[in-house]
């Protein structure tokens, strides 16, 4: 029991981790989706943008300031002053010192009424905040689709190392076969050759395949901040469907009103509209109204001392109040030009914007288009492929039963071979291609979300991934 007892847990942790390295779509995405500093970031400025309303709003809504000071204040001093004696009149130096405390402070409420610069801006602020929010679901959509393609990428690598090792050990028996032909007589040492030249090219395919593997983990490691030993792959009779509605100018539209990078950048055009009106209300005039109360006080004395007399103390203590209510105008006249430069800088920008928006919608448009035709093309490719290594295969098997009888050469079942190979890379890479090539279309449409990646999930099945 003593021995059992550890082998049990340590089958147990084993196979806890291989169940949480086992992975499909939807799981990695997930993962991505906590782990992806690029979304992690496009909440953050997210948040940010918010803030911009309820500064905005707080501009146009009443400021209380409270200012206070405390004065330490000595002095001295000496005059002449003119001292009478009778009919003679003389001129006294008379000194005199202050020293006195003063403790002062003041409440201003200051209410905007007319500053035309600040409803702009809080006008602006709105645009602000829907553009962050198109960005982060842009964002969000942006991460399904990198999710897609990293998860894809590795998959196809290891389609690609599948290959590659079944080829690598077809030629191997191929060339041990085509060593004992020669042997015996029945061959030629060119076919021994030929048959070691594939072995050795498939051999450094098969090291590149791991490699390109290796590179496409990591890639998703990156993404997700996990490794993954097992992904789910596309099942056999995966159903191609074409795009509905089949009409490619109904996705133009659709992709040109809903794609969120285009409307991101009509909330742009709209910001740097809203920039060109506060920068013009900087020639307007602006009208608060301000309400101050004061209150200081003073305490010290202040000693006066005449020639022959004893110095005389004063006290200085003195206490004040002042209450005040203003209508305060403020007429721009003359800023060295600044006004009107900042004016033109942001007529400048606002055109920048709106040529940003004719490119976003181009650039939309021709993504619509393109993968519109992508997915039309891919389920035609997938299909022609799927033949095409049928029809390999079979090539094969006429080409080494030919080779069997004398007829075919053994140059003939290595490019039998090379054929068969390339065509089960291809088929496997078409049909990643095909999804990807849906969700880009989906992508260009803003339609994209998680309800798309799980109908995608439906039709996959774990497979193990090389190290």
């Amino acid at each position: 029991m003593k021995v059992r007892a550890p082998l049990i847990a340590a089958c147990s942790l084993i196979l806890a981790s291989a169940a949480a390295d086992a992975a499909d779509l939807v799981t990695v995405y997930q993962r991505a989706l906590q782990n992806d500093p690029q979304i992690r970031e496009a909440d953050a400025l997210r948040l940010a943008s918010r803030e911009s309303k309820p500064q905005a709003l707080a501009a146009l809504l009443p400021q209380l300031d409270a200012s206070g000071s405390a004065e330490k204040f000595k002095s001295d001093g000496s005059s002449l002053f003119p001292s009478t004696d009778g009919d003679l009149t003389t001129f006294v130096n008379r000194q005199t010192e202050n020293d006195t405390d003063t403790i002062g402070w003041q409440v201003q409420l200051r209410q905007p009424v007319f500053r035309w610069d600040q409803w702009m801006t809080l006008k602006r602020a709105d645009a602000e905040v829907a553009q962050a929010e198109a960005d982060y679901r842009f964002a969000q959509q942006d991460l399904i689709q990198r999710t897609s393609i990293r998860y894809f990428d590795v998959l196809a690598a290891q389609d690609t190392v599948d290959a590659a090792q079944a080829s690598l050990d077809a030629f191997a028996r191929q060339l041990e076969q085509a060593e004992k032909r020669f042997e015996v007589g029945l061959i030629a040492i060119t076919d021994v050759q030929e048959a070691r030249a594939a072995h050795d090219q498939a051999a450094a395919a098969l090291i590149q395949a791991k490699r390109t593997l290796a590179t496409a983990r990591e890639l998703l490691r990156e993404l997700t901040g996990e490794s993954f030993d097992q992904l789910a792959a596309p099942v056999d009779d995966m159903p191609l469907e074409s795009p509905n509605p089949a009409n490619e100018e109904q996705w133009v539209t659709t992709a040109l009103d809903q794609n969120l990078q285009v409307i991101s950048a009509r909330l742009a055009t709209d910001i740097a509209k809203q920039d060109v009106r506060v920068a013009r209300a900087g020639h307007l005039p602006s009208l608060d109204i301000v309400a101050t109360h004061a209150d200081s006080e003073d305490s010290g004395t202040r000693t006066v001392t005449n020639p022959n007399t004893a110095p005389q103390v004063f006290p200085a203590d003195a206490d004040g109040k002042s209450d005040s209510i203003s209508l305060q105008v403020t007429v721009p006249i003359y800023s060295g030009g600044a006004t009107s430069s900042r004016v033109r800088q942001q007529v400048y920008l606002h055109r920048a914007a709106r040529e940003r928006l004719e490119r976003a919608n181009r650039e939309t448009e021709r993504l619509a288009r393109d993968s519109y035709l992508g997915v039309l093309s891919e389920i035609s490719r997938v299909r022609a492929l799927r033949q095409a290594v049928e029809s390999s295969q079979t090539a094969l098997q006429a080409t080494e039963a030919g080779f069997e009888v004398g007829t075919r050469t053994t140059v003939d079942v290595l490019d039998a071979r090379r054929q068969l190979f390339e065509a089960q890379t291809n088929y496997a890479r078409s049909r990643y291609d095909y999804i990807l090539n849906v969700l880009q279309l989906q992508l260009a449409t803003g339609t994209l979300d998680r309800a798309d990646l799980e109908e995608i999930n439906s039709f996959l099945r774990e497979r193990t991934i090389t190290r």
